[in-house]
């Protein structure tokens, strides 16, 4: 074991006698000879994972009473550090008392050395379950429902066809480029299902090295290989009742396929290294990029695989297919990314909204989201402008298509008012004309009459 007990012992010789116990059990040993000495190691950011403490220092020797201000203190300081009293005078008043204050479990001096490593294990092991377990309540807390920022068609049809089938059990297969914001379309399911009170657990599929995968996703019992020190839960087993998304599932190698397909099919596993078989009930979301025709017919995805996690499937659009949204969603993460650095509100300048919409957003939702957040931060003033975005050009592969000279002038002004957003001075001077000039050809080619200024 490499866990890291702090020994508070006024006695060189206990702490001494102590340290060779611990040692030779494999933990790491620190020393402090009073609580003063302890605080001000904790207060220095020391890593520990116990404490054992006497409870009787140089103010007397059977009141306890330093011992108990020590507790007092992590629990005021909301150090959440298992504790083992221990002293020579015990009595059930000072135990009792020890533990209201935060101890953990009280021994007696002189200990017996099994019953003080046998303590040590047992209340480390958990600890550890305990931080196990407020994580797990973290990422319930978590499963909040995702806020969306959209106005364009295509994703107002998305949802509309998504709210429909979310409250049933039916698998869902999100499809569509990188940084679409497919995991947070998942957690938005789970969250408008039957289910938003149980877990949302997200795996990340090809992230898993093929030899862990059955551990990764079954769990597995101790000792049932090299490395199994502890046994482990299974995302199968921690989604129960739940929603497991499975992201890249086109990325898990064909010979963990059929392993996966069992369980969908008979909603039962067995963890590694127990013939014990368990029953689950989750409701499984799936997301992609890949193209499942072209792995189906390379015989890398099974077609039988494919039929059982596509019950539904729906196509994430990429954000250049969705640029009504591109302006909205940055003014989105500016606030976002304002409020996590603590800087007032900016606001994007027209030339930034105009170069944001010209962008091909080759990352989609996630580039955008990184660049706003290198905007704020990269900002001098209360407006981000088109060059604080640092946006690289988009490389067109294909030439313009042949048009004739009044074509090409009509298509330049359009633009320039777009750009503008419909200021005519400001469309002017970015072609290089003169204002009367803009209104010979605004009136030329049957153009509206846009802002003055």
């Amino acid at each position: 074991m490499s866990a890291t007990i702090l020994i508070i012992e006024d006695s060189p010789e206990i702490r001494l006698s102590a340290r060779f116990i611990l040692e030779d059990h494999h933990f790491k040993v620190l020393e402090a000879e009073n609580p003063f000495y302890a605080q001000e190691q904790l207060e220095q950011g020391i890593e520990v994972d116990l404490l054992l403490l006497d409870m009787n220092f140089s103010r007397d020797t059977t009141s306890g009473e330093e011992g108990l201000s020590f507790l007092k203190y992590l629990q005021k300081q909301q150090l959440n550090l298992p504790v083992i009293a221990m002293t020579a005078w015990s009595s059930v008043d000072l135990a009792v008392t020890a533990m209201q204050q935060g101890a953990v479990d009280f021994i007696e001096k002189p200990w017996q050395n099994q019953r003080l490593i046998s303590l040590i294990k047992q209340q480390l092991k958990l600890a550890e379950l305990a931080k196990q377990n407020q994580k797990l309540n973290q990422q319930l807390q978590n499963n909040a429902s995702p806020t969306f920022v959209y106005r364009s068609d295509v994703m107002t049809r998305l949802f509309n066809a998504l709210g429909s089938v979310a409250q049933t059990d039916a698998n869902i297969l999100l499809t569509g480029e990188n940084g679409t914001g497919k995991t947070q379309i998942a957690q938005w399911i789970h969250q408008q299902s039957q289910r938003h009170s149980h877990p949302f657990v997200a795996v990340n599929m090809g992230a898993i090295p093929e030899n862990l995968f059955e551990s990764e996703m079954f769990g597995h019992k101790k000792g049932a290989f090299t490395d199994a020190k502890e046994q482990r839960i299974g995302r199968f087993e921690l989604a129960d009742s739940g929603s497991l998304f499975l992201d890249e599932i086109a990325n898990i190698p064909l010979s963990q396929q059929a392993k996966l397909l069992r369980v969908l099919e008979k909603n039962e596993f067995e963890m590694v290294g127990s013939s014990h078989t368990q029953q689950v009930d989750v409701r499984l979301i799936c997301a992609s990029n890949g193209d499942f025709s072209k792995l189906i017919d390379n015989e890398l995805f099974r077609q039988d695989l494919y039929y059982r996690v596509n019950t539904l499937e729906f196509r994430v659009p990429a954000l250049r297919e969705r640029t009504d949204d591109i302006v909205p969603l940055a003014e989105h993460f500016i606030a976002q990314h304002c409020a996590k650095y603590q800087r007032p509100v900016l606001t994007l300048t027209d030339d930034a909204k105009y170069a944001l919409r010209q962008y091909r957003w080759p990352g989609n939702v996630r580039e955008l989201g990184h660049v706003m957040e290198r905007a704020v931060l990269l900002s001098s003033t209360n407006q981000i402008a088109e060059a604080n975005l640092n946006l690289q050009p988009t490389i067109h592969t294909q030439r313009l298509p042949l048009m004739t000279l009044a074509q090409a002038e009509r298509t330049l002004i359009d633009l320039a008012l777009e750009r503008s957003q419909g200021n005519i001075p400001a469309a002017a001077k970015l072609l290089g004309l003169t204002k009367s000039s803009m209104y010979r050809r605004l009136e030329k080619y049957a153009i509206a009459h846009h802002k003055e200024s």
